[in-house]
């Protein structure tokens, strides 16, 4: 897999993992909102989630299933993380805006990510077949 691919997908999971590390415990227990103890938590999962998916990514199998599941996997936990915080972020004041990742943008970024893992291994086959 590319190493360019490999970061981005790193880049984005790590912060992920980082926000709701540091986010639904600061907000379900209110003794954790102050001080430097739920940063550092946060900081350290988000570095060891980065770290397993970095090593993931480059250890993959070639197959068929292999790569649709990655595909599906990846682009759809963007379409989630987009639409589930976007309408968040966007208009704070819908309070059904994070049912849109939840509904739409995650299922069908799922779809569409093992439709790409298809399209990916199939062009990748034929350009070993052509060398």
């Amino acid at each position: 897999m590319r190493s360019i691919f490999r970061l981005l997908v790193v880049v984005i999971v790590a912060l992920a993992t980082y926000y709701v590390v540091y986010w639904v415990p600061v907000s379900l227990v209110s003794s954790l909102g102050g001080g430097w103890l739920p940063g550092v938590v946060a900081l350290l999962c988000a570095a060891g989630v980065g770290w397993y998916v970095w090593r993931r990514l480059g250890s993959m199998p070639a197959g068929l299933l292999a790569s649709m599941s990655s595909g599906a996997i990846v682009v759809g936990a963007i379409g989630f993380c987009a639409g589930f915080v976007g309408p968040i972020l966007l208009t704070p004041e819908a309070n059904q805006g994070p049912l849109l990742g939840i509904f739409v943008t995650g299922p069908l970024g799922f779809v569409l990510g093992g439709l790409g893992g298809l399209v990916y291994w199939l062009a990748r086959g034929r350009r070993a077949y052509r060398e």
